[in-house]
């Protein structure tokens, strides 16, 4: 089983920039692809974008496209979300989740807030 744990949320004024971190438990974290997912107040969670085991492929949802980068450090067992330029939409609580390949993602961070006032 893996733990997980954001931190990095916050407020931030449009254009601004945050980046979340994503804390893996347990020797197996490199197994594991990482999902970033948001939620806004009324809304269904969304995704955001992942990342494969070994870093080397990333997807986006196309709002997040060129702001956001997701990237990973195996040896840290933790996973990034660098946001930049962000805008007022980009408000939500933010998780993050693993999956091995193929499976759904069933393994969630408690979410952290971000908030981006214009």
């Amino acid at each position: 089983q893996v733990q997980l744990l954001e931190s990095g949320g916050g407020s931030v004024q449009a254009g601004g920039s945050l980046r979340l971190s994503c804390a893996g438990s347990g020797r197996t974290f490199s197994m594991y692809d990482i999902g970033w997912f948001r939620q806004a107040p009324g809304k269904e969670r969304e995704f955001v974008g992942d990342i494969r085991q070994t870093g080397r492929s990333t997807y986006y949802l196309d709002a997040v496209k060129g702001r956001f980068t997701i990237s990973r450090d195996n040896a840290k067992r933790t996973a990034y979300l660098q946001m930049n330029n962000l805008k007022p939409e980009d408000t939500a609580v933010y998780y993050c989740a693993c999956r091995l390949r193929g499976l759904a993602y069933n393994y969630w961070g408690q979410g952290t807030q971000v908030t981006v006032s214009s």
